[in-house]
């Protein structure tokens, strides 16, 4: 992903008012993110954290949108595969964050919804080490083959949103 600046992050947001971008707080050593090693940036506001934001390149620009988070309290009874990543052998806890739709949809009260990791660690479930096997002997196509994945399951999830 290439790197952006708070502006960018900001003007990219598609299903979000004036108000909730400039109430919104970059992530947390926002100014040390290793770019090179994203394919999206998600982050849970630490300020509002029934907030969280979801930003990637789409079309050779970035769009950012503005998820609904579910309460940090919320039970955790059972394990749920994250709909992105799609990783089996994560730790992580995963939430369904919901998105309003863009446009007038949205304004209608239109939603979307996906499940996350908790804390948006997609990109470097998908750079994980892979073990050669008789089925895929070449773990850097394995790697490559999840990182595209990643790619496009985020771009259908934010292209759901800007559906009419």
């Amino acid at each position: 992903m290439e790197p952006l600046s708070e502006t960018a992050i900001r003007k990219s947001f598609i299903n979000a008012t004036r108000s909730e971008v400039a109430a919104m707080n970059l992530p947390i050593g926002f100014e040390n993110i290793n770019w090179e090693i994203l394919d999206q940036l998600g982050w849970r506001d630490h300020k509002m954290p029934q907030r969280a934001y979801l930003v990637l390149p789409l079309d050779g620009k970035p769009v950012g949108v503005l998820l609904r988070a579910p309460e940090l309290s919320a039970p955790k009874n059972r394990r749920v595969l994250c709909a992105l990543c799609q990783d089996v052998f994560s730790e992580e806890e995963v939430f369904l964050y919901v998105a309003r739709r863009a446009g007038q949809r949205g304004r209608d009260g239109n939603t979307v919804g996906t499940l996350i990791h908790a804390d948006f660690t997609c990109s470097v479930n998908v750079r994980a080490d892979v073990a050669p096997t008789p089925i895929h002997p070449d773990p850097d196509a394995v790697t490559a083959e999840r990182i595209q994945g990643l790619r496009g399951r985020t771009e259908l999830f934010v292209r759901n949103i800007l559906a009419k």
